[in-house]
């Protein structure tokens, strides 16, 4: 899912996205609560209307925006008490919030209030927030449930849906009590959270795979934030279905492409009078029409276009590596897909 926090895919318009085949995107409740708030939105039709796209959306909860505020935030049982990064202002995100906000927004899927944990963590901080984490998941449930039931229900989208999220660290344990937990309420989908924020890559994967195998199979499962390459490929071989970063886009911007043989830093003074295109087995715009020569030019002059080329190829290349993953999955050639992919990025 390409990442558009703010009710926009940086650098690109829908038009980009529908060409490049994005199917869903994502929001932040965190940023469009604060600005343009949830009740204007609102009253504007809903995040799809006031936005102009009319795929899926996918919300976060914020809750990962609030827990990397540190000194801005005071966390409670309640929820949490943050000052906003615009003006200061204090607000507080409970659970119950959170789900009011995102049905406001009639996201198509909203996730529920978590508590994000910064790595390295003991085990008994890594604990005590994921059980605080599996208190909220139930009352997030229960209001999304009310809210379904009463006859002023406030969502933009009716038939929006909700996602647990799996908590505890790389605490394996930690990671079994909050799945049997999550399941247990019964969401609509399950997201494994808390990964990709600086624990080894070895690590990460032992968590997906261990914690993929006890998510229902026949529901979607979401690996959230992870995002190189690699990690789509080695993720869905542990069972992921969904993934969300902002690395295809952000790289973009900052001038990193990614292609079928590893990464291009189209700064690079090598690619000044290079004539190929950034992949040469990449069909997108970007490729097919122009070089490294001029997207460097573009890039070294600051013009706009560099981050709009650059992203259109970062983007079309994650789209188009989910594909080339289903299309393998549905013919049985999975694995030598994936070692073929990963032998032309290390080569």
């Amino acid at each position: 899912m390409p990442v558009g926090t703010q009710g926009t895919v940086k650098a690109l318009v829908h038009r980009d996205l529908e060409g490049v085949n994005a199917e869903i995107i994502l929001g932040n409740t965190y940023h469009l609560m604060l600005r343009p708030g949830d009740a204007l939105i609102a009253r504007l039709g809903g995040l799809h209307q006031f936005i102009g796209w009319n795929r899926p959306i996918l919300t976060d909860s914020g809750g990962y925006q609030v827990f990397s505020l540190a000194d801005r935030r005071r966390l409670t049982e309640d929820g949490a008490e943050f000052r906003s990064h615009l003006d200061g202002s204090l607000h507080m995100l409970t659970p119950e919030r959170a789900v009011e906000i995102q049905a406001r927004l009639g996201s198509d899927i909203a996730m529920v209030l978590d508590e994000c944990l910064a790595y390295p963590a003991t085990r008994d901080q890594a604990a005590a927030s994921m059980q605080r984490s599996a208190r909220w998941a139930q009352r997030c449930r229960t209001r999304f449930q009310r809210l379904a039931e009463d006859a002023g229900d406030i969502r933009a989208t009716p038939d929006q849906v909700q996602f647990g999220i799996v908590q505890g660290g790389v605490f394996q344990d930690l990671r079994d009590e909050s799945a049997g937990a999550t399941c247990e309420v019964a969401f609509d989908g399950y997201a494994i959270g808390g990964l990709s924020v600086g624990e080894p890559i070895d690590e990460m994967h032992a968590v997906v795979e261990a914690t993929a195998r006890q998510l229902p199979a026949a529901q979607p499962r979401y690996l959230m934030g992870a995002g190189t390459p690699e990690d789509l490929v080695e993720c869905v071989a542990r069972g992921m279905d969904m993934f969300d970063c902002v690395m295809p886009t952000r790289n973009a911007r900052n001038g990193q492409l990614v292609t079928s043989e590893g990464r291009v830093n189209i700064r690079n003074a090598r690619y000044a009078d290079d004539p190929r295109p950034p992949d040469p087995g990449c069909s997108c715009y970007t490729c097919a029409n122009h070089s490294r020569a001029y997207l460097r030019h573009l890039y070294m002059a600051g013009e706009a276009t560099a981050r709009t080329l650059n992203t259109l190829h970062n983007l079309t290349f994650y789209l188009d590596t989910m594909r080339r993953i289903r299309d393998a999955i549905a013919l049985r050639t999975f694995n030598t897909f994936r070692q073929e992919f990963v032998r032309l990025r290390r080569g």
